[in-house]
């Protein structure tokens, strides 16, 4: 079977600006990897015989902080490669600076670990110097967005997400990343974007906007600028860019910034997406009901419109199946909307795939089970978009099934 493109025309084209290649969609080789490695059956035969037709971009492939499989998070490469790949929304995690400017940041206090902060003259601002490891202890470092100005801010560069905690050097500690993540394609770094600067970029794509409102690493409020401020300013520069509200999903863990916007904004709030991590911070349990805390119903009461859980917690296995979850099941019945996150973001399959393959485990064995995990949640859970490290992995199952 042939792939529809290499990587080496992928990584050729994402710098590439300008609506001419606005169309183009190149998936590579990673969606006919994991189709091989298939068990035979309907659903592999469907997916192979979508191969040697054009992918389409569709909402449900949703680039996941870009592509940062292969590219530094939320840089301008990171978010051209997603949006290369199929993606039709394309995320900016929202945080601010010393300033109060909006900046895309997976967290404030994340720059020691994503960026080349702490080879730079900036990294005296950093809330904790460089520590190497020594007697047992990890190395140390935090280094955040609000000890920085916007112009300091652009300074830096980005780069593959990681530390090496047992370094002894900075440029050890700074080379530190995940196994499965070693190579990035960006090997001069990436460049950093402010939020508007985002927005930007997406319109000239034609991409659609889902930003995620951070928590912030500092009191609020923040010199006089207040959660309500930092949530109202997000929503504020869609405004003022002109982007109609019907092309922002905007997504908080904390239920409260949702209702802000639900009342506040509720044009924007419409589409307002609850990042549900509640199993973390409430004690709800996926499989039990009466965990659930508020219930479905009740945030639909509330306005809410979208739910977004990580993948584990809407599967379940039943007699070697893989099934809705009971969490699934009440938010469906509850006529709430499903996003889900993130795929692409585990370890290899063959071992189990780790944190976001937990309720699943017993039967996850495989990287050919990729698809197979992408159908329940499209099929029987019904979710109307996925997140992505490697959207086009998403893009090609989608636009092979028909999605929007």
């Amino acid at each position: 079977m042939c792939a529809k493109g290499t990587l080496v025309s992928l990584i050729a084209l994402v710098s590439v600006a300008g609506p001419a290649l606005a169309a183009e969609i190149e998936v590579g080789p990673r969606p006919y990897y994991l189709i091989d490695r298939m068990q035979d059956g309907e659903l592999k035969e469907k997916l192979q015989a979508c191969a040697n037709e054009p992918v389409k971009r569709t909402l449900f492939s949703i680039a996941h902080r870009g592509a940062p499989l292969m590219f530094p998070e939320h840089t301008e490469e990171s978010y051209r490669a997603g949006f290369r790949m199929g993606a039709g929304i394309v995320e900016c995690d929202v945080t601010f600076t010393k300033d109060k400017e909006l900046v895309c940041r997976h967290a404030q206090n994340d720059l020691h670990t994503s960026t080349n902060i702490l080879a730079t003259p900036l990294a005296e601002t950093c809330v904790q110097s460089f520590e190497p490891a020594a007697d047992g202890q990890d190395a140390k470092a935090e280094c955040r967005t609000s000890e920085l100005t916007l112009a300091e801010f652009r300074e830096l560069q980005g780069k593959m997400d990681g530390a090496d905690k047992g370094a002894t050097s900075v440029e050890a500690y700074m080379d530190g990343n995940p196994a499965w993540r070693t190579q990035s394609y960006a090997g001069e770094g990436g460049r950093l974007l402010s939020h508007k600067e985002s927005i930007e970029l997406f319109k000239s794509l034609g991409a659609k906007f889902t930003p995620e409102l951070k928590a912030p690493s500092v009191e609020m409020p923040f010199d006089g600028f207040t959660q309500a401020d930092y949530a109202q300013k997000m929503i504020d520069e869609y405004k003022e860019a002109g982007v109609p509200p019907e092309d922002v999903w905007p997504q908080s863990f904390v239920l409260d910034d949702v209702l802000y916007w639900i009342e506040n904004e509720p044009e924007f709030g419409r589409q307002a997406v609850f990042l549900d991590e509640r199993n973390d911070t409430e004690g709800l349990d996926p499989m039990d009901p009466e965990t659930f805390r508020p219930s479905m119903q009740e945030l639909k009461d509330m306005g809410v419109t979208y739910v977004a859980p990580p993948i584990w917690m809407l599967l379940t296995v039943e007699n070697g199946e893989i099934v809705p979850s009971p969490y699934a099941n009440a938010a469906k019945e509850a006529g709430l909307r499903i996003i889900t996150w993130s795929l692409e973001r585990s370890g290899p399959l063959a071992t189990g795939g780790g944190w976001y393959y937990q309720s699943m485990s017993d039967v996850i064995d495989s990287d050919g089970m990729m698809y197979e995990v992408v159908d329940a949640l499209a099929q029987d859970v019904g979710v109307v978009g996925i997140f992505s490290d490697w959207p086009a992995t998403v893009s090609y199952y989608a636009s092979c099934m028909g999605l929007e």
